[in-house]
């Protein structure tokens, strides 16, 4: 099975060496494969992903997406983490408002032992008025990975915080459920396909989310490509993580979400 995690970190907010503990204890317990972090803090003098991985064996990569606050010298974005080399990286801007909300992807090409393989984290935009933005993010984020991926190679993987619901226009395009611009894509919601109960991760239980008085909803997301011949890269498990609390610390604002997905053909 290939091992599939994405957290959005939420930067350094809260009590975060506290946060920290609970997020490795996460990554300990499940031990991914693939990791899709979003609001990773960076700057020359530390990288929030790199200090929750320490010594575990993971190759790294970041992709800038916007500034934080206004330190020049302090970015966030995403980050990719890899049981596996990295061949390559590239980070796509999205498509933006001009409001001064960037946001980004960061794809990777990854050599696994299953073949090439194509992995991207990503953030969009978060306002809940901001559907028509997120509209033409998902447009360019599929192209982006398509794009990349080999024909033949395993499923490309695309996790991250979509900022929308499974019910949304932006979400509807990603499963194949409504065209933009006269043009269709299909990707498999790992949720829709393995997942129990409503996948709810931007929950009011959690006392770091439910200061912002926003609405419970699953927003955050793990997509698969089409499986290949025999199945694989099938989802085969999906279920939300990192949501618990041990005194008063939650692991992020965000929940996870973790997929395993079939790495053999059936019957082999």
């Amino acid at each position: 099975m290939l091992k599939v995690l994405t957290l959005n970190l939420w930067h350094d907010s809260g009590p975060w060496p506290e946060r920290a503990v609970r997020v490795r204890a996460w990554l300990d317990r499940l031990a991914p494969d693939l990791i899709a972090f979003q609001e990773v803090l960076d700057s020359a003098q530390r990288n929030l992903a790199r200090e929750l991985l320490e010594d575990r064996p993971y190759a790294l990569a970041f992709g800038r997406a916007a500034a934080l606050g206004r330190d020049p010298s302090q970015s966030v974005g995403n980050s990719v983490a890899s049981r596996w080399p990295i061949a390559k990286q590239e980070t796509l801007s999205l498509p933006d408002n001009g409001d001064g909300e960037t946001r980004s992807a960061t794809l990777c090409k990854i050599d696994s032992p299953h073949g090439p393989l194509v992995f991207c984290s990503t953030h969009l935009n978060w306002k809940l008025h901001h559907g028509f933005v997120r509209e033409r993010q998902v447009v360019a984020l599929s192209d982006f990975v398509t794009a990349h991926h080999e024909k033949g190679a395993f499923s490309p993987i695309v996790a991250g915080d979509f900022n929308a619901e499974p019910e949304s226009d932006e979400i509807r395009y990603m499963t194949g459920r409504h065209s933009l611009g006269g043009r269709s894509v299909y990707w498999n919601d790992a949720w829709q396909v393995a997942g129990r109960g409503d996948g709810t991760t931007w929950s009011n239980r959690n006392a770091f989310a439910r200061i912002a008085w926003e609405p419970e909803r699953r927003i955050d997301y793990v997509f698969v490509g089409y499986p290949r011949a025999g199945g694989r890269g099938h989802v085969e498990v999906c279920r939300v993580v990192c949501d618990d609390e041990r005194a008063g610390i939650w692991p992020s604002d965000h929940f996870g979400v973790y997929a395993e997905l079939r790495t053999e053909p059936v019957g082999a």
